[in-house]
């Protein structure tokens, strides 16, 4: 199984929200996370090569134009300093845990090892490997990334057929996965909400092999009963 990270398992709408509550309380959360959607979507565009905490800093200061919130252009952005401290999922570390005993586990993110490292206690160190941007040197949803995870699986002996892409995000993961060929969940951590939040819009949205709301719904998945184990 290959993960998105951040918005799949770390609540990274929570963090943003409780970093800019510090210097503001007049923006509503639609608002902030509209707005952090459409700025990390022009970073993409601008620097496909940067790892999402780097692209934090220009992020960060086109909220403090966008939202008027002066504080947030700081060097390093107060968005960059606080990605350690965003939260997992209520659900995440259990459920990861009982699963790095049935199958193999890998992180694809678009955020750098040292983020993925910060994560690493809160998500309770749950992946058997990691595919970064700072190693492949570019952002999903660059068909490289998932390329880069497969050739991983592949010299443990996964083959593609074998792979669940696990993720959130429409624009960054479903999509690509899906183009590849490779079996696909969507979890809808923002079901029953208007919008796509902090996550960039996309132009249509990619039917998967498995749409839940959480990882708790997708464990109790008769899919995955039969998936291959790990080692």
């Amino acid at each position: 199984m290959t993960f998105d990270v951040v918005g799949t398992l770390i609540d990274f709408e929570s963090g943003i929200l409780r970093c800019v509550r510090e210097f503001s309380a007049v923006p509503d959360d639609g608002s902030v996370l509209a707005a952090f959607g459409a700025a990390e979507a022009v970073q993409q565009r601008s620097t496909p090569e940067m790892p999402f905490p780097a692209m934090l800093d220009p992020i960060s200061a086109r909220l403090a134009v966008d939202l008027g919130i002066p504080e947030l252009a700081e060097v390093p952005s107060p968005l960059r300093r606080s990605i350690g401290s965003w939260p997992a999922f209520p659900d995440a570390a259990e459920v990861l845990a009982r699963w790095r005993d049935r199958f193999v586990l890998i992180a694809l993110t678009n955020a750098d090892r040292a983020a993925v490292e910060a994560w690493g206690p809160a998500l309770g160190h749950p992946f058997h490997d990691t595919v970064t941007v700072d190693e492949v040197g570019v952002n999903k949803p660059d068909p490289r990334m998932f390329e880069a995870a497969l050739a991983k699986l592949a010299a443990v002996g996964i083959h593609r057929d074998e792979v669940l892409h696990v993720a959130q995000s429409q624009y960054h993961d479903i999509g690509a996965a899906h183009a590849l060929g490779l079996r696909t969940c969507w979890v809808e951590r923002r079901h029953g909400q208007a919008g796509t939040g902090a996550t960039p819009t996309t132009a249509a949205i990619t039917r998967p092999d498995l749409h839940v709301h959480s990882l708790a719904e997708l464990e109790s998945a008769d899919v995955l009963h039969d998936r291959r184990a790990a080692g």
